[in-house]
């Protein structure tokens, strides 16, 4: 028979604090693991490994946005202590202060478009609402209300992509950004594996 596991009430308990920190905690069993290997930056501007730099993001997106965090890289003994290692604090930062900055760009460049669509949508719509006063004088009742009912409905038809692109894709791009910018800031700590 199965020892009985206690279960896990929330996700905090599976993260250890420090100084009222929640630490996301990286174990590496060597410092290019860290790194895109694909990436022929200098390694201090290297990019960060896609699952390292998911694991970050996931960690931070599965608490309160007040959360505070560290970040704990653990490298095998003699190797903490190395300047490579140390390289490891401002290459982390840089990489998300990068993130940061590409998606306030993909942010603008939304905001934009979004702008753009609702004067799009905006003019169509004045359009077809002039449009089905001029329908309503027909002399053909049934077909002046089903074109002025079609140029209703096209008219606010026009303006679904503004409504959908301000009202509610702009906040997970800045949710986004804002966790990009909090990781950028984190207070990062190298240690030896513990034994």
């Amino acid at each position: 028979m199965l020892p009985e596991t206690e279960p896990v009430h929330d996700i905090e308990s599976m993260y250890h604090r420090k100084n009222g920190k929640v630490m996301i905690e990286i174990k590496l069993s060597s410092i290019p693991q860290l790194f895109n290997s694909f990436d022929p930056s200098p390694f201090y501007e290297k990019e960060i490994d896609t699952s390292a730099e998911q694991y970050i993001v996931d960690t931070v997106k599965d608490f309160p946005a007040k959360t505070q965090f560290g970040i704990l890289i653990y490298l095998p003994a003699g190797k903490s202590d190395c300047t490579e290692a140390q390289k490891i604090i401002p290459a982390i930062h840089t990489h998300f202060a990068y993130r940061a900055l590409a998606t306030d760009r993909k942010l603008r460049a939304r905001f934009r478009f979004g702008r753009w669509a609702l004067l799009v949508g905006l003019s169509f719509m004045v359009i077809a609402m002039i449009a089905r006063q001029f329908a309503g004088a027909l002399h053909n009742q049934f077909l002046a209300q089903l074109l002025s009912d079609a140029l209703l409905i096209i008219g606010w038809a026009a303006m679904w992509e503004p409504i959908t692109v301000l009202l509610y894709q702009l906040w997970p791009i800045v949710k986004e950004k804002k966790i990009y910018e909090k990781i950028s800031r984190m207070e990062i700590e190298i240690l030896p594996v513990k034994e």
